[in-house]
């Protein structure tokens, strides 16, 4: 690699005031968005899957160190550019900060954090710097929405090579029944640990390897390929174990050391075989450019904090605004229509997990004596903890002891408002064997929605107008005994004939604008 950056004749250093107002401009950006930095952080120390975070910076410090010979006669030329770019970056980060979007946050945090040290060493160093800061964005933790496909393609897997083996296998959603035992893929089997921990060390393998851009893109897709079709292979070896050893063995703890022993011999493979096809090693040597002064340090960090003080000001100002008083309020189920009567008492044990609503409501229906059961939560103003999109809020959450979510997946339905897509979920009762067929969405304003990025899109929407928007979480149940066919002609009864009624309570515990 050729870079053109400036040299400093030898026995002087330039880098002394650049490093001073670097840090400087660094720990004044990380004030700033100390909430940020502070959700990102506790994101790596709550999560297995994202504890990786920990070793990006100092891996990324390990690469800027490996260059130190180059960098010692370089002379930062501090630039104004990257100011620029932090503008909008910081505007970004401010209306994720409104609708509150946690990972569009961080990347704007995390790219704020490299513009300004770009603008700090100037262009020519930063681009001689690019894998080392690039690399500061797998601090990010993102890939909860890969979870669910990727229990699903394990379960595919596991079942289809379960059945070429010649084992006969009862399936239902990600549970399945062998004749020695019954198994399902969880959370954590999801292989999703294994997915961004490959895919973090095969960047690094790559860059490290290669010098071909083709190379290093065609190992990191490997690195994100192998690790799923590994996965897969695991859980199968793990049943098969468990199955020859009549549940015996691979049930327990076992059953994790077995998987992280068998993705270590994967990734130790993938890497031997990567490195047969290793590139030269070639110098970084920087070409000799012109020592233009560049902008001086002072105005470069001075530019830095004030394009990067915008979004949290901005936010400072608009928190300002009154916020109303006490949101709670009382929430009345809909009145019966269309042949549709309240049922008292409860039917099963099964409710969502909703947290943070202003008020709820949740009971039962019946009509020709087919039951259903109705969830209501209403957001009167969304707002940090309270917001119809959060991650808590669960059909099952993963600590429920009775319920289980054998199936996720989306359905379209036809309201009387038109139609739009719902979530389904296939719920089983471990103990009572009961069968749910449960549908929900999310409502901001007058848009109804089971994707969560439409909802938070329709909210920012709504807030750049002026107009904050109320929202509500809606889960309609019914249950079935074979199809769940049987279940989604009843809901889809249930929401023709109580639509308007719905409608009218949203509206009046949403409030004035609601």
């Amino acid at each position: 690699m050729v870079a053109s950056i400036a040299r400093v004749a030898p026995g002087k250093s330039a880098w002394g005031p650049v490093l001073v107002g670097l840090a400087f401009v660094l720990a004044l950006v990380s004030a700033l968005f100390a909430d940020t930095l502070r959700a990102l952080v506790s994101t790596w120390m709550g999560s297995e899957t994202y504890a990786h975070g920990f070793l990006i910076l100092p891996i990324s410090l390990w690469l800027v160190w490996e260059k130190r010979a180059a960098l010692r006669v370089a002379v930062p030329q501090p630039t104004l550019l990257p100011a620029l770019l932090m503008l909008p970056v910081g505007l970004v980060w401010l209306l994720a900060q409104l609708v509150d979007v946690r990972v569009v946050q961080e990347y704007a945090f995390v790219c704020l954090l490299i513009l300004a040290i770009w603008a700090m060493i100037g262009t020519a160093l930063a681009r001689f710097l690019a894998f080392p800061l690039g690399f500061l964005v797998l601090a990010v933790p993102v890939g909860d929405g890969l979870t669910y496909p990727l229990m699903n393609f394990t379960a595919d897997f596991s079942v289809n090579m379960l059945r070429l083996t010649g084992i006969p296998v009862y399936r239902d959603g990600t549970f399945f029944s062998l004749p020695t035992g019954d198994w399902s893929v969880i959370e954590e089997c999801s292989g999703i640990r294994y997915l961004l921990a490959s895919v973090t060390l095969g960047v690094l393998f790559s860059y490290l390897t290669y010098s071909k851009i083709w190379k290093r893109a065609l190992f990191i897709a490997l690195s994100a390929l192998v690790p799923i079709l590994a996965n897969g292979l695991r859980a199968y070896m793990i049943v098969m174990i468990g199955h020859l050893s009549g549940m015996k063995l691979a049930t327990g703890v076992d059953h994790l050391v077995y998987g992280w022993v068998f993705f270590g011999i994967v990734i130790a493979i993938m890497f031997a075989v990567g490195a047969i096809w290793r590139d030269p090693e070639r110098d970084e040597v920087p070409r000799q450019a012109d020592s233009g002064a560049g902008r001086s340090t002072i105005v470069a960090a001075l530019s830095v904090l004030l394009a990067s003080a915008i979004g949290p000001g901005l936010l400072l100002a608009l928190e300002r605004a009154p916020a109303g008083g006490d949101e709670r309020v009382e929430l009345r189920l809909p009145a019966p229509v269309g042949g549709w009567q309240s049922e008292g008492g409860n039917l099963w044990s099964w409710r969502p997990h909703i947290v943070g609503a202003d008020g709820e409501g949740y009971g039962f229906y019946r009509a020709d004596a087919a039951p259903v059961g109705l969830y209501l939560g209403i957001y009167r103003r969304q707002r940090e903890g309270a917001e119809v999109v959060n991650v808590q809020n669960q059909m099952v959450p993963t600590s429920d002891l009775e319920w289980s979510d054998k199936e996720i997946t989306t359905r379209r339905i036809v309201s009387p408002i038109g139609e739009f897509k719902v979530k389904q979920d296939r719920l089983a009762g471990r103990s009572t064997g009961q069968r749910l067929l449960v549908w929900n969405w999310y409502r901001v304003g007058a848009v109804n929605t089971s994707n969560p990025f439409v909802a938070k899109f329709a909210e920012a929407a709504y807030r750049l107008v002026g107009r904050p928007p109320s929202g509500a979480v809606i889960a309609v149940a019914a249950p079935y005994r074979e199809s769940p066919d049987e279940a989604a002609a009843v809901l889809t009864a249930f929401i023709d004939a109580m639509w308007p009624s719905l409608e009218a309570e949203i509206q009046r515990a949403a409030g004035p604008g609601g």
